[in-house]
């Protein structure tokens, strides 16, 4: 099977020739053209994925050529070669859009790097287009504010769209940084309430005193320091929807009102006496285990049943797959516009870098961990030393990397995903995106029993 197809420019027909039968050698599909009218021709009859062209040449350069080919198939990579003597000419080409160029005489391992490096660099543009399209898209899949085309976000937005335009109360489970509040957030812009307020409290950042003054509101006079009515932000949701992050650690008394809040949608400010009544849709967000949390006393049953009406659980990054490609490129993208950088996404090296890490911080690492790329990238592809964390070990266990066959390593692989899905095989199927049929199959080969395994 044949490599990418090349066009050769040059009106020297010996050295064209030299250098279609080197890369034909090579395995690539080459034609070749005389000038630069020539090669104009060919490239609307079947357009190549590179072109090497001379500079100097009657007729049509290199250099007219460069701009008619950037003007109507910018997809199409370049490689300019002239003289030793006019390397400034080859700059300038360079500045108009070539990737690469070669100095005559070529030499045939200069010539080979250059067009694996100049087609590696095309394919990963291609991938990142690819993964900007399918950000461009993502809203008749995903919802807004949320990147992801994972099997696991695809059920996070059915659920979401389901119970977006009930009353519902909405508890929104998973590690920090998953997403919650982006979660949140998507579902109020879905709900009938959109047009009224989002109003969002980060709860453990506040003492208790201080939290029940943010979420009642209260009168003037009620302690030091009150001169006047404060509304708080439960009355400032009114109509709207009140999301509570981290809902698991507010403390007792705070539990009791909020039940009340749920159950009767009446509180009295701090001070107060008076009812007020308000319309709120609540939805809460946890990192932790809720259920817990009541068998060892630390929150109210009544209010974790109140809560736990429609429970939502947003996946860690590290069992999304290609979505964590798909959300670096989109912080590379937004934090090359915020600091006015020139980026073409990430380079192959990076992305394995990228893939093989656990991300603990989740998202919220992964966006952070772009800016910082961005800011300390010195070419126009992200790189592995741009990256702020340490690569993985390249030891699994009992399996070496490298060493190791496929079928350890895939065994390993799936082994690990049913352990972190608690033995689910339908999850572990479309954590891997492979059928159940698929690891049940494999768990037999592994001499592991599926009735092991939850279905």
């Amino acid at each position: 099977m044949s490599k990418a197809r090349v066009l050769v420019v040059d009106d020297d027909a010996s050295g064209r020739r030299w250098i279609a039968k080197l890369l034909g050698q090579e395995g690539y599909d080459v034609d070749i053209a005389s000038d630069g009218t020539e090669a104009l021709l060919m490239v609307q009859d079947r357009a190549p994925a590179l072109i090497i062209t001379d500079l100097s040449m009657p007729k049509m350069d290199g250099m007219e050529l460069l701009r008619r080919v950037r003007q109507t198939n910018p997809e199409i990579s370049m490689i300019v070669a002239t003289a030793a003597d006019n390397v400034s000419s080859a700059v300038d080409a360079m500045r108009a859009g070539a990737q690469d160029y070669l100095t005559k005489p070529i030499g045939f391992d200069a010539l080979r790097m250059s067009v694996e490096r100049t087609l590696a660099h095309r394919a990963l543009a291609a991938e990142a287009e690819n993964l900007r399209r399918q950000l461009r898209t993502r809203d008749h899949d995903g919802l807004e504010g949320l990147i992801g085309t994972s099997a696991s976000m695809q059920r996070v937005y059915r659920m979401a769209r389901q119970v977006a335009q009930s009353k519902a109360t909405i508890l929104i489970g998973g590690e920090s940084g998953t997403g919650k509040g982006e979660l949140a957030k998507a579902i109020h812009a879905l709900s009938g309430r959109s047009a009224a307020p989002f109003v969002a409290l980060h709860c453990p950042a506040l003492a208790e005193s201080v939290l029940e003054s943010e979420l009642f509101g209260h009168e003037r006079g009620a302690f030091t320091g009150a001169d006047k009515q404060r509304i708080g932000r439960i009355e400032q949701a009114h109509g709207g929807t009140l999301f509570l992050d981290e809902i698991g650690d507010i403390p007792p008394s705070t539990q009791v009102k909020l039940l009340n809040v749920l159950q009767q949608q009446i509180f009295e400010r701090v001070g107060g006496n008076e009812s007020v009544r308000v319309d709120v849709r609540l939805i809460a967000a946890t990192n932790k285990d809720l259920a817990a949390e009541v068998r060892e006393r630390r929150f109210r049953e009544d209010l974790f049943y109140r809560l736990n009406v429609v429970k939502i659980d947003m996946p860690p990054l590290r069992l999304r797959g290609g979505d964590i490609a798909l959300l670096a490129e989109h912080f590379v993208a937004k934090f090359a516009r915020e600091n006015q950088r020139i980026m073409d996404g990430l380079s192959d090296a990076a992305r394995q870098k990228i893939a093989a890490h656990r991300w603990p911080g989740n998202v919220r690492e992964l966006e952070n961990a772009m800016e910082h790329a961005v800011l300390f990238s010195e070419t126009n592809l992200v790189q592995p030393q741009a990256l702020p964390f340490d690569p993985v070990p390249a030891t699994f266990e009992d399996i070496q990397v490298p060493g190791a066959s496929m079928a350890q390593v895939e065994k390993y692989v799936i082994l690990k995903t049913l352990e972190a899905v608690d033995g689910s095989t339908a999850k572990a199927a479309e954590v891997l995106d492979v059928s159940v049929r698929t690891i049940q199959y494999r768990l037999h080969e592994y001499g592991v029993s599926p009735a092991r395994s939850k279905a």
